[in-house]
């Protein structure tokens, strides 16, 4: 039940900035909706593919469905609240990859998969919705900047399997290492925290 409930907060939250990124580009309604949908089930559906979960998680369970649908027409009702777009999505789009990284990792678990391949199949459930959104939307995907994305995935990933060593309590590893997750991108953008550019400044 809790692993579920993260799955549907981790949904809401990529919805949004789904719905904020389709905004930005002055999309109409169902854009707005296609656009929501792969930003939140993008990476769940690749992760899921990889591992030969199928059908994928949103095909079982129609509760991701309605909770995208649901999502998406709230954030559109009520996008005169969100003023700060560029805020708003980098909020949502944190928390997303926050919750999305860990359950990811609980996913590669399950199957029985080395602690390497289940943090890196929690970062592809964290970050690949992300990437098809802003493909879509003819972006560069963030991923693919030197700003921390990927890489607080990663470190979460890491701290995940470490409290493993000194806790059972699953409940309390998911929630410090996803919190770790949106720490680090946050301090990151605050601090403007970067990865080394491989390209010299013209």
């Amino acid at each position: 039940m809790f692993i579920q409930t993260l799955d549907i907060l981790g949904t809401i939250a990529f919805a949004i900035s789904g719905v904020l990124v389709a905004m930005n580009k002055r999309m109409d309604a169902f854009g707005v909706f296609i656009i929501a949908f792969v930003t939140a089930v993008g990476g769940g559906t690749l992760r899921d593919t990889l591992i030969g979960a199928t059908p994928v998680f949103w095909m079982r369970d129609m509760t991701f469905m309605s909770v995208i649908a649901v999502a998406a027409i709230l954030a559109m009702l009520f996008r005169d609240k969100l003023k700060h777009l560029r805020r708003s999505l980098f909020l949502f789009d944190t928390i997303g990859i926050g919750l999305y990284t860990v359950i990811g990792i609980e996913k590669g678990l399950n199957a029985d998969l080395h602690p390497v391949i289940c943090i890196t199949l929690g970062t592809i459930s964290a970050c690949f919705g992300g990437v098809i959104r802003d493909i879509l939307c003819n972006e560069i995907p963030v991923i693919f900047h030197k700003e921390v994305y990927a890489t607080a995935c990663i470190v979460g990933g890491i701290v995940y399997f470490v409290l493993r060593e000194f806790t059972g309590d699953v409940n309390l590893i998911f929630l410090i290492a996803g919190a770790v997750v949106i720490a680090i991108r946050l301090l990151a953008v605050v601090f403007k925290i970067s990865l080394p550019s491989l390209y010299k400044k013209t």
